[in-house]
C-alpha cells in the first residue's frame, strides 16, 4: 500500500507542481504513473496474499482495503492510459 500511496503523492502533488517548476515538459504523468501503477498493483495484491496465506485474523478486512485501493489504482491507470492515448 505504500507504493500505492507513493503513486497518488507523485501523480497528484509533486508532479503537478514540480515538474513546470522545473522546466519539465507538462503531461509527462502518465509515463511515470502508468509504471508505478503497475507495481503498486502487483505488490498489492502480494501484500493480499500474505494476510492469506499466514491465516491472519484480520484478513477479511484487509482484503477489502486492499481491493478499495486496488480499484483507486486501477481507476487511476485506466486514466493515465487514456491521457497517453488520445
Amino acid at each position: 500500500m505504500v507504493i500505492s500511496g507513493t503513486r497518488c503523492l507523485l501523480s497528484y502533488i509533486v508532479l503537478p507542481f514540480l515538474a513546470p517548476a522545473l522546466g519539465a515538459a507538462t503531461g509527462i504523468e502518465p509515463y511515470f504513473g502508468i509504471p508505478i501503477s503497475i507495481i503498486a498493483l502487483v505488490f498489492d495484491v502480494r501484500g493480499m496474499r500474505r494476510f492469506w496465506i499466514a491465516d491472519h485474523r484480520y484478513r477479511w478486512p484487509m482484503t477489502v482495503i486492499y481491493l478499495a485501493v486496488m480499484g483507486l489504482v486501477t481507476a487511476l491507470l485506466v486514466s493515465d492510459i487514456h491521457r497517453l492515448v488520445r
